[in-house]
């Protein structure tokens, strides 16, 4: 039965709803009258009609940038005393900030904020500093925390961002599960699949390693590339597939890596794409060596096609991979140990059998999206309730 309840949901910007959140928020506004906040966009737009929710565009940033993030606050705060939700239920680092900060200003009785992966781990000195005293901010003014991994939540606490009471991880981590009937094999995707194999002029001997995400420092990109270049040496059949763009504003790659990927022809690179399924169906392998994620998507993706996933040893992937069984595990930046694992994999036949067999089915059990879902409308339930608010 839907509620009577209003439930707002702000992220920075809209591909975290549109691709973070996908069919959740349709989900929700089956319970809940749903609105959407995120930075203008056609995608916010887009995002509306194919979720059927209310968006509101309101400009928010990513980075540092004290004038417009006072302006984002006000706005947020008048939007939000417009409106008045039961619920405000804020994902992303400046959207966590700025909408607690305004849920609290605005009298919200429950704001929940969802932490996916820290930018802040990777940062020393002043900014770091500056980035912690942010975190407690967004954490203080929130009335549950919601870490998507449990290694996130171990974070949180070590780092004293809040108190235990305050924290809660939602069955077995991540922000929106996976839909595992969407992300399996069927015949269109066959079809897909052998066009894009055939563009790329691979064959049945490659043993393609594949890599989805953004082409930046921090997932790891300069580690695979040079990897790969020794392996590549030893191994003649094998082939590197980067799906996913560059963003050099953000985070850019050496140039002598971003060099090696436009030239050397066992790289491919195939930029972003909408539908990456095609992509994993014609890949052996997945290789992730990220410096840090909250609770990444592309495991998981890439577990639902039978792909064995080497990950760095981070939260989210060490929770999502178990070591020998769906995957190996690597220390984070260190290619011997990249090489080594990525080796593996070509050499040891029983192995690879055995990490491929378990791949999809220890994704089903764990991830679900269904499952997350019940279970976040669950505690939106248990809130409303713990809150005396009748739904």
């Amino acid at each position: 039965m839907k509620s009577s309840q209003k439930l707002v949901r702000i992220t920075t910007v809209p591909v975290s709803l549109s691709v973070l959140l996908k069919d959740q928020l349709r989900y929700m506004s089956d319970h809940f009258e749903v609105l959407a906040v995120s930075s203008p966009d056609k995608l916010l737009e887009q995002v509306g009609i194919r979720e059927g929710v209310r968006t509101a565009p309101i400009v928010m940033t990513r980075a540092i940038t004290p004038a417009k993030d006072l302006k984002a606050l006000w706005q947020l705060y008048r939007f939000l005393k417009k409106e008045r939700p039961t619920i405000v239920h804020t994902h992303t680092p400046k959207a966590g900030l700025l909408g607690m900060m305004a849920s609290r200003m605005a009298g919200v009785p429950i704001r929940m904020h969802t932490v996916a992966g820290m930018p802040l781990m990777e940062n020393t000195g002043l900014k770091r500093k500056l980035l912690n005293f942010i975190e407690r901010l967004t954490y203080s003014c929130a009335t549950g925390v919601y870490p998507n991994s449990k290694d996130l939540g171990r974070f949180i606490l070590q780092n004293r961002f809040c108190k235990a009471q305050k924290m809660k991880i939602l069955g077995n981590g991540s922000s929106n599960g996976i839909n595992t009937r969407f992300f399996q094999p069927g015949a269109e995707l066959n079809k897909a699949a052998c066009e894009w194999k055939k563009k790329f002029g691979l064959t049945e001997k490659d043993f393609v390693f594949v890599f989805v995400g953004r082409l930046v420092k921090d997932k790891g990109i300069e580690e695979l590339v040079e990897a790969f270049g020794q392996l590549k040496e030893k191994y003649p059949h094998i082939k590197l597939l980067l799906v996913g763009p560059y963003e050099p504003e953000r985070d850019p790659l050496a140039p002598a890596t971003r060099k090696t990927i436009e030239t050397n022809p066992s790289i491919i690179h195939a930029g972003f794409q909408q539908d990456i399924r095609p992509f994993l169906m014609i890949s052996q392998a997945l290789a992730f060596p990220s410096y840090r994620e909250g609770f990444p998507n592309v495991p998981m993706q890439a577990g639902c096609f039978d792909l064995p996933s080497i990950v760095t040893d981070i939260n989210g992937c060490n929770e999502i991979v178990e070591d020998g069984k769906n995957g190996l595990i690597i220390p984070v930046k260190n290619v011997p140990e990249l090489y080594r694992a990525m080796e593996k994999l070509l050499t040891d036949p029983a192995l690879y059998l055995t990490l491929q067999s378990n791949a999809r089915q220890m994704i089903v059990d764990r991830y679900e999206q269904q499952y997350l879902w019940e279970l976040l409308l669950k505690e939106y339930h248990d809130q409303l309730r713990s809150h005396a608010i009748i739904s």
